[in-house]
């Protein structure tokens, strides 16, 4: 659950405070993917490549690190 204290009646404030929250949470992705059905098949697929973009993006760091 998220939770933000409005304090001096500052909104703007107290929104950005939210949405950095959620989007911390993960929360606006996972609405946007519930926005329509997903087949299975496409799910696997899309996990796939997310995985393979995380693994390239680690091994690029690592890299870096190494100095190659």
């Amino acid at each position: 659950m998220v939770e933000v204290i409005v304090r001096n009646n500052d909104v703007d404030q107290a929104l950005r405070v939210l949405k950095k929250k959620m989007q911390k949470e993960g929360i606006f992705r996972e609405m946007r993917l519930r926005e329509n059905y997903e087949k299975p098949s496409e799910r696997r697929a899309r996990d796939q490549e997310e995985a393979v973009r995380r693994h390239r993006k680690l091994m690029r760091k690592r890299m870096e690190r190494e100095g190659y």
